[in-house]
């Protein structure tokens, strides 16, 4: 197996003698993009000196703005089952959790989808619990069809990334016909004995094949892929250096890593009390391993969801996310239901505020908030996406994406002050793309957008 538990504690236990000197060696080599061994994201992981830390985050800060530009990719997630036979001591879903399950019927779906379409998504997260009998395959996949045939005026969903429990070769390969984007699966945890633990006497309590999921879905023809830990189950540094090995596995054996890492921390839910949780990680922790993670994997997207608080996610987005949720609704039902304070939800939020009132906040703060899907049906994905980033000419294609996918959804969904500054925005940035043609296609969109066009990309 890929993960070796005495490997990791070994490095871990050697990093702890590293000195200064060791760290800022590390520091320079983070700089060249030379790409960092395990030895080495250990010895950041021991970082404590103030100053160091400040030339961690500035590294990574610069790090994500020579890949990703300014670009910040928005997204919502769609719970629609918490039937779940596992029984997570983490999670609200855990199936001794006395509560009435629920599962969206094929018009609660499309019902949620068209007030997803009306706050302007265009690319969600389909989550759902583990039950192969009132959730099977068959259900998503229905599902999946319903998404993508459900549309309210200039609405539509133009990606379903799926968030569901590790399955077989034959159901990954369903999933990829059915049209997926991002295969999601959390390790939740990499340290097989706190795995165990937590997932007593259930389906999901095998930590082999929960870890070997992304090979059979790689198998399966899925070629993006998107991974993550519950930070707070374990000691956090075992789990970055277990991403980042689980992550060098598939770009060994398929050649293509990690699509996305998301970083959720562990929040209260219904039935979950933190109190029995020892690892728990605070906001200077998690600042510096969202830092490491960006640097270890420069081209690999970094996600953070509204578990995490309006403030931490302003500065995480200096230190390497690149994607985020808005708006977001963690309860089956919920976004009908929300207002109406019914919904049972997975974990507790901490950003309820609107798509609209996040866009604003991010073009202030001199991002591109971005709701390209062209990259998954242009066929830049896997192996093929990756080569196009490390090469630098992605750029070409997401920053005009971006700049047209906002200008479509101030169009349809922002009120006259964002309109203005949105197309403020986009025409100042499309004048500052090197190419003449990408240019004058991004500008060109501007007018063909409020003349009525929808979904213009390369």
């Amino acid at each position: 197996m890929f993960i070796n538990k005495d490997y990791i504690e070994r490095l871990l236990e050697e990093s702890k003698k590293a000195t200064k000197e060791q760290i800022q060696e590390v520091l320079e080599k983070a700089k060249r993009k030379d790409g960092l061994k395990h030895r080495d994201i250990a010895i950041l992981l021991q970082i404590e000196d103030k100053e160091q830390i400040k030339e961690m985050y500035e590294i990574a800060g610069k790090i994500k703005k020579d890949i990703y530009g300014k670009r910040i990719v928005m997204f919502a997630p769609l719970y629609v089952s918490d039937y779940c036979v596992n029984n997570c001591v983490y999670c609200g879903y855990h199936r001794c959790n006395s509560f009435k399950r629920r599962k969206l019927t094929q018009e609660e779906v499309a019902q949620e989808v068209r007030i997803l379409e009306k706050m302007g998504h265009k690319r969600l997260a389909l989550e759902l619990g583990e039950d192969p009998v009132n959730a099977p395959i068959e259900y998503v996949l229905e599902t999946l069809k319903t998404i993508y045939s459900t549309q309210r005026d200039n609405g539509e969903i133009r990606r379903v990334n799926v968030n569901i429990a590790a399955t077989t070769v034959e159901e990954y390969k369903m999933l990829k016909e059915a049209g997926i984007g991002t295969y999601i699966l959390f390790q939740e945890t990499y340290h097989e004995p706190t795995y165990e633990k937590v997932h007593p006497n259930c389906l999901k309590s095998n930590y082999e094949y929960h870890l070997t999921a992304f090979d059979r879905a790689m198998e399966g023809g899925i070629d993006d892929v998107g991974a993550g830990v519950l930070f707070g189950l374990s000691d956090p540094k075992f789990e970055v250096l277990g991403l980042m090995i689980h992550n060098e596995h598939l770009e060994e054996k398929y050649g293509v890593g990690f699509h996305t890492i998301s970083v959720p921390r562990l929040r209260p839910a219904e039935g979950v009390s933190l109190e029995n949780f020892p690892h728990l990680v605070d906001d200077e922790t998690f600042k510096k391993i969202v830092a490491i993670i960006r640097i270890a994997v420069p081209f690999t997207g970094m996600i953070i969801s509204t578990r995490e608080d309006a403030e931490m996610r302003r500065d995480l987005l200096k230190h390497g996310i690149s994607q985020m949720s808005a708006g977001s609704s963690t309860g089956v039902g919920g976004y009908k239901e929300r207002e109406e304070e019914k919904e049972i939800t997975q974990f507790k939020l901490s950003d309820e505020r609107s798509p609209l009132e996040i866009l604003k906040e991010l073009i202030d703060d001199g991002y591109i908030p971005s709701y390209c899907t062209a990259c998954y049906r242009r066929g830049r994905t896997g192996d093929r996406f990756m080569e196009l980033a490390k090469s630098g000419e992605i750029q070409y294609c997401c920053e005009p994406n971006a700049l047209s996918t906002l200008m479509e959804y101030a169009l349809d969904y922002g009120d006259d002050e964002f309109k203005k500054k949105a197309e403020a925005l986009v025409r100042r940035e499309a004048e500052k793309i090197n190419k003449k043609e990408t240019r004058d296609f991004v500008i060109r969109n501007i007018d063909r957008l409020k003349n009525g066009e929808r979904d213009l990309y390369i």
